[in-house]
């Protein structure tokens, strides 16, 4: 008799050995005929020029994970919306409920715009960020005393 985990453990490697003999006989079927080709980069048609392996700006990837972050934050949003807007929910005897929900969705939104105020004060939404002015230091050593510091402690 197994137990509720040993079943798992069977269907864990049940899928492994599946994906492997598909695999396996997807390898063993399939044309192997490379070319030059089939071996190009291929980019939405175009003839690549160059080398594929250039640096992009660090401000697409920031950009995206914001985008990416607030626009999977948002999807809590609409379902919320969806049961909001239902007439069950508006009935007195369950009005607590509704309010709850309302503050809690209220709570929810401020968490996002300050997460969004936060990424645009420190200006992760511009595309060419400013760049620091970095203060100069006025030294009032002269520089003959550098000199001799120098001779003195030279190899």
């Amino acid at each position: 008799m197994l137990s509720d985990f040993g079943v798992i453990l069977l269907f864990i490697l049940g899928a492994f050995a599946f994906i492997s003999l598909v695999l396996f006989g997807a390898r063993l079927l399939r044309p192997n005929r490379p070319n030059v080709e089939k071996n190009s980069t291929y980019e939405s048609g175009e003839e690549p020029v160059g080398n594929a392996n250039i640096q992009f700006n660090i401000r697409f990837y920031v950009v995206a994970l914001v985008f990416v972050l607030f626009d999977v934050e948002l999807v809590f949003l609409f379902p919320w919306a969806t049961v909001f807007g239902q007439e069950s929910l508006i009935h007195e005897t369950e009005g607590l409920w509704g309010w709850f929900s309302l503050a809690e969705m209220t709570v929810f939104v401020l968490i996002l715009a300050l997460g969004l105020a936060y990424v645009w004060v420190k200006g992760y939404l511009d595309w060419v960020k400013p760049q620091p002015k970095i203060p100069t230091v006025e030294t009032k050593v002269p520089a003959d005393l550098y000199q001799e510091v120098n001779k003195r402690y030279k190899r």
